[in-house]
C-alpha cells in the first residue's frame, strides 16, 4: 500500500508541476519586431524535389502515401506494411487470420502502432492484430524505427523500438462511396460522409462492412502424397463505424475527437497437418474507442520576427478510452466437454501530455508524461482479475548546426500490477546523430536502449503464467548513409543503406518445466542486419511518369541463450536470412500500371533446423491497373489487381497456407 501511495503522489506531481507551466505561459505573449529592412521583388517559380524523412532523418523513417498504396492495389494495411524495409509482418493464413508486425525482428510487443497521433494499446496480449485496419480512410502510412522526430509525441511513442503510424483524411470528398469485391467471396462497401458544421468545425462519419469465406484452393504434401484440398475455417464479417470531429479555436488550439466501433466474427483457420484441414475453432471481437487529441502553441506572437516565427512552446494533450470484449470457441474432442469457451473483457485509460520548447527551428525540448490504467475480466485465469498501472516519462532535446542534426532522450517507466505487488522502475536512453556531408548525401547513427513489460497472458494465463517475470529488454545500435539527387534529366533518386545490432536480455520465452510449460526470462537473441532502400522517380515525357521503390533486407538473428543446445548460434525461427519488395507504378494519360513483389528467403520454423521445420522461399507477385477521371460532379476511380500472379503456394506460419492466384476490383465515387 505504501508503494502504491507512493506511485500515486509522484504521479500527481508530475502532472501538477505540467499543469502549472501551462497556466503560467499561457498569458504570455512572445513579440519580436523584424528591425531589419525589406522589399519587395518579383515572383520567382523554383520547380525541385523536397527530400523526404527517409533521407533527413536521424532515425530510419519509411513512408508510403495514398496515391501509391491505390495505385498498387493495396487496401489492408499489412499489405503496405510489407512494401518498407525493416518490418516484418506474420500473417496466420486468409482474410480471418490474425497479422502483426514487428521492428527489425524484436517482435510484435516491441512495436507501437499510432492511430491519428495516438498509441493504441492492448495489454493482455501485448500486440495489436493489424487485420482490424484497412486503408480506405488512410491519407498517410509511415514507419519509424528508435521514433518519429514530431517533438509533440507521447512518452508512449518514446518507449518502443519502433512506431508504425496512421494518419486519416482530414479534409475528404463531401462524400465518398466505394465498393471493393473479389474472389473467395470478398465484398466491401463503404460510405464516408464529410460536413463542415462551421468554419472552424468539421465531421466526418465513416460505415464499412467486410465479408469473405474465404475458401481457397491449396496443395497439401505429405511425404510422397500431393492432393488439391480446400481451404476451411477462414470466412469473416466484420462491421465497423467511424466518427471523426476536428474543431480549430480562436486561439488557435486544434481538437480532434474519435469514436471507434468494430464487430466481427470470424474462423480461426487452423494448421493444415495430418490431412485435417478443418478446423472449428471460431472468434467474435467488439471494440469501443474513444480518443481526443488537443494541441495548442502557447502564447501569442502578433508580430513574428524572420527569425522566430512561431511561439516557442506548445502543448499536446491526449486521452483514449478502449473496450474491447472476445469470445473464444473450439470445439475439439481433446477438451473434457468437447469444447473451450475463451471469455475476455479488457479496458484500457489512457492520458498524457506533452510541452515542448522551440524557440527556433533549431532547436527545441520536450518533456511527456503519461499515465495508463488496464483492467482484465476473464474465464481463464483461474479467478484472477489483474490490473496495472504505468507511468511512462520521457524528456527530449534536438538541435540542428550547419551539418549536423542531433537529438536525444530519456525514459523511465514506472509500474504496479496487481495481484502480486511488484514496483517495477526502468531507464532507457537513445539518441541519433545526422551529418549532412554535402552533395545530397548524409552519415546517420542511432542508439536506443528499449523493454517492454510482460503482458497479462504471460503473466497469468492459467497454468502457463509466471508472476515473477521481469521486462524484456533490448538494445539497439545503427550506422547509416543516405542519399538524394537526380542523376539524369528528369530522373529523381534517393537511397539509403543502414546496417545495424540489435541485443535482446531477458527474453520472454516459454520453456518446458517439470510438468508444464512455463513463462520465464531465460532467452537471449543477437540481431545483425542491413536495410537497403531505393526511390526512383522518371518523367520521360509530359504526363507520363515512372516511380519505381525497392527494398532489401540482410538479417542474422541467432539464438545465444544456452551454449548447451543444439540450437544454440542458429537463426531464430521464421527469420529469412534475405528478403525485400520492389515495385513500380507506370502513370499515363489512360491508365496507371502498378506492380509490386514481396521475396522471402528459406527460413525455419523451430529452433532446431531440420528438413520437417525448413520453409521454402516464396516471392508474389501483384499487378493493378487503375483509372481515374472525373464524371460531372463526381471523381470515379476505377482498379483491378491481380494478387500472386504466378499462383506460388507458400506459407508465411508453417502449415497456414496463404492463398494462390486471386482477383479484387473497386470503385471508389467522390462527390464534392
Amino acid at each position: 500500500m505504501t508503494v502504491r501511495l507512493s506511485f500515486m503522489r509522484h504521479e500527481f506531481l508530475i502532472m501538477a508541476a505540467v499543469l502549472t507551466m501551462v497556466s503560467v505561459l499561457k498569458g504570455r505573449a512572445q513579440t519580436d519586431v523584424d528591425t531589419l529592412a525589406h522589399r519587395m521583388l518579383d515572383d520567382v517559380e523554383v520547380t525541385a524535389h523536397a527530400p523526404s524523412h527517409s533521407v533527413t532523418s536521424a532515425m530510419p523513417t519509411r513512408e508510403i502515401s495514398r496515391e501509391r498504396m491505390r495505385r498498387l492495389g493495396l487496401t489492408a494495411l499489412p499489405d503496405a506494411l510489407r512494401q518498407l524495409a525493416g518490418v516484418a509482418v506474420r500473417d496466420y493464413g486468409g482474410i480471418g487470420g490474425m497479422k502483426t508486425v514487428s521492428v527489425r525482428n524484436l517482435g510484435a510487443h516491441h512495436t507501437a502502432f499510432s492511430y491519428d497521433g495516438i498509441v493504441v494499446g492492448n495489454t493482455q496480449a501485448g500486440q495489436i492484430d493489424l487485420s482490424h485496419y484497412q486503408l480506405d480512410n488512410v491519407s498517410r502510412l509511415s514507419f519509424a524505427v528508435g521514433q518519429e522526430t514530431s517533438l509533440l509525441q507521447s512518452a508512449r511513442h518514446y518507449a518502443s523500438a519502433g512506431v508504425v503510424s496512421v494518419v486519416t483524411d482530414e479534409e475528404p470528398s463531401p462524400l465518398r462511396v466505394s465498393l471493393r469485391g473479389g474472389a473467395f467471396g470478398y465484398v466491401s462497401p463503404r460510405v464516408r460522409c464529410h460536413r463542415r458544421l462551421s468554419d472552424a468545425t468539421a465531421l466526418t462519419l465513416d460505415g464499412a462492412f467486410l465479408r469473405a469465406d474465404g475458401s481457397y484452393p491449396f496443395t497439401l504434401r505429405n511425404g510422397r502424397f500431393t492432393t488439391r484440398e480446400q481451404r476451411q475455417g477462414s470466412d469473416v464479417t466484420v462491421w465497423q463505424g467511424e466518427a471523426n470531429l476536428r474543431h480549430h479555436f480562436a486561439d488557435g488550439g486544434r481538437l480532434h475527437v474519435k469514436a471507434q466501433g468494430h464487430h466481427s466474427e470470424r474462423g480461426l483457420p487452423g494448421s493444415v497437418v495430418l490431412y485435417n484441414p478443418n478446423n472449428r475453432e471460431r472468434m467474435w471481437d467488439e471494440n469501443f474507442a474513444f480518443q481526443a487529441l488537443y494541441i495548442r502553441e502557447l502564447g501569442a506572437n502578433p508580430q513574428p520576427s524572420a527569425f522566430n516565427s512561431q511561439t516557442p512552446w506548445s502543448l499536446a494533450v491526449r486521452m483514449r478510452y478502449d473496450h474491447s470484449w472476445s469470445h473464444y470457441d473450439d470445439i475439439n474432442v481433446k477438451y473434457a466437454d468437447g469444447r473451450q469457451t475463451d471469455l475476455n473483457s479488457q479496458s484500457e485509460y489512457y492520458t498524457s501530455a506533452t510541452l515542448a520548447w522551440q524557440p527556433r527551428k533549431s532547436l527545441g525540448m520536450a518533456l511527456a508524461e503519461d499515465v495508463i490504467y488496464n483492467t482484465l475480466r476473464n474465464n481463464i485465469y483461474d479467478g484472477v482479475r489483474p490490473h496495472r498501472l504505468t507511468s511512462l516519462t520521457a524528456l527530449t532535446a534536438f538541435g540542428k548546426w550547419d551539418r549536423l542534426t542531433a537529438n536525444a532522450s530519456l525514459m523511465a517507466t514506472r509500474s504496479h500490477r496487481s495481484p502480486q505487488d511488484a514496483y517495477e522502475g526502468h531507464w532507457g536512453t537513445s539518441c541519433g546523430l545526422l551529418f549532412r556531408m554535402g552533395g545530397g548525401a548524409s552519415l546517420r547513427a542511432m542508439m536506443k536502449q528499449t523493454f517492454r513489460l510482460p503482458s497479462f497472458n504471460d503473466l497469468y494465463y492459467r497454468r502457463f503464467g509466471n508472476v515473477n517475470l521481469r521486462p524484456e529488454k533490448a538494445a539497439m545500435y545503427g550506422v547509416g548513409i543516405t542519399w538524394s539527387g537526380s542523376i539524369y534529366r528528369n530522373v529523381y533518386v534517393e537511397t539509403t543503406v543502414d546496417g545495424y545490432y540489435n541485443h535482446v536480455r531477458d527474453k520472454i520465452v516459454a520453456f518446458p518445466t517439470t510438468y508444464v510449460w512455463r513463462m520465464m526470462n531465460l532467452g537471449r537473441v543477437d540481431i545483425t542486419g542491413l536495410d537497403a532502400t531505393l526511390e526512383a522517380q522518371w518523367s520521360p515525357v509530359s504526363r507520363w511518369s515512372v516511380d519505381i521503390t525497392a527494398a532489401y533486407t540482410l538479417q542474422q538473428a541467432v539464438d545465444k541463450t544456452d551454449r548447451r543446445q543444439s540450437f544454440y548460434g542458429q537463426q531464430i525461427p521464421y527469420t529469412p536470412r534475405h528478403s525485400g519488395t520492389a515495385s513500380a507504378v507506370v502513370s499515363t494519360p489512360w491508365v496507371d500500371i502498378g506492380y509490386s513483389l514481396q521475396a522471402c528467403g528459406e527460413r525455419y520454423s523451430a529452433l532446431l533446423h531440420n528438413a520437417d521445420a525448413r520453409m521454402k522461399p516464396y516471392a508474389e507477385h501483384n499487378v493493378t491497373l487503375s483509372r481515374s477521371f472525373r464524371l460531372r460532379r463526381c471523381q470515379l476511380a476505377l482498379s483491378a489487381s491481380l494478387m500472386n500472379l504466378t499462383d506460388e503456394q507458400f506459407d508465411i506460419i508453417q502449415f497456414y497456407p496463404m492463398p494462390g492466384r486471386h482477383w479484387q476490383a473497386g470503385v471508389v465515387m467522390s462527390f464534392d
